[in-house]
């Protein structure tokens, strides 16, 4: 069934746009993980991890003017999580206020090229997320390239985890997660083998912060999101490009629910970001790159 629907946000009616929103749960009550989600809130040092499913995440964000990015984390060494078909529905639904991304572990080969041109021709998803760590690939795998190639003739968006993970901290061994594969040098690659392919490394890449930023300084079309670290946080050099340089490639995103946009926002007016900068981060290079307001007087 073809549920595809344009994102409806008007960006003049929100305050702010998330690229990076989690979906931990469906509408059944299933998919929550929740000794992961219990060791996920240890180590952001948070009491309030509320997983919602899509239509929940809609409803958050719409109460605080906002739109979002949403996405599951699929890995064929997981069972459960939620489906990529429930989360383009839900956001369907909610078009005012939700951006669908899906996720598709590299793992499923040829299998996976077909759920990628699927999702984008009848469900309209927007960008792909993958988690090299956890999905245990490196971005510049040629294997991967098949699924890469679908996105970008679609002129989808390709989201990657970038440097440390809190998945797996802490825990004997790393839960088996290796952090070798999230050096954003690996995503200089596939920016150089698809040039029109628009790439967001997701996080302040330690500690690979200064690779992160030569990269997207480089690559016309990679971005970076600002999520999973509060701002207090920030190395200097990820301020200084976000004030100068990269000001127009840098884009806010919360991690939730493992922090929320409100924690986020109130370190982010801490920092020492210059006046003019702040919208360009927290809402119009969003809206740019989604290609949001297009044909508004």
């Amino acid at each position: 069934m073809t549920v595809y629907t344009e994102p409806a946000i008007d960006p003049a009616a929100v305050t702010a746009i998330d690229v990076h929103v989690h979906v931990h749960a469906s509408v059944d009550g299933s998919a929550v993980d929740e000794e992961s989600m219990k060791q996920m809130a240890e180590y952001f040092r948070t009491d309030d991890v509320r997983p919602g499913n899509t239509r929940d995440i809609a409803a958050y964000y719409r109460e605080r003017a906002m739109a979002a990015v949403v996405f599951g984390v699929d890995s064929v060494h997981r069972d459960g999580g939620v489906t990529n078909e429930e989360v383009a529905e839900l956001a369907a639904e909610n078009a005012d206020v939700l951006i669908p991304f899906a996720s598709i572990d590299p793992a499923r080969g040829a299998e996976g090229v077909a759920m990628a041109r699927r999702l984008i021709t009848d469900y309209g998803v927007k960008g792909f997320k993958f988690h090299p760590n956890t999905q245990a690939f490196y971005p510049n795998d040629r294997s991967v390239y098949p699924l890469y190639e679908v996105i970008a003739e679609h002129g989808r968006i390709a989201l990657f985890h970038s440097g440390h993970t809190g998945v797996g901290a802490g825990t004997p061994g790393g839960g088996g997660v290796r952090l070798k594969y999230s050096n954003p040098m690996y995503v200089d690659d596939v920016a150089v083998d698809f040039p029109s392919m628009p790439i967001i490394l997701a996080h302040p890449s330690f500690p690979w912060q200064d690779e992160a930023l030569s990269v997207a300084l480089h690559k016309p079309t990679v971005h970076i999101d600002l999520s999973g670290w509060s701002p207090k946080y920030f190395p200097p050099q990820l301020v200084q490009y976000a004030n100068t340089l990269l000001r127009h490639k840098m884009l806010f995103g919360s991690d939730y629910p493992v922090i929320t946009p409100e924690r986020w926002l109130r370190d982010f007016d801490k920092l020492d970001i210059r006046p003019e900068v702040r919208p360009l981060i927290l809402k119009d290079n969003a809206a740019a790159l989604f290609g949001l307001g297009k044909g508004d007087s």
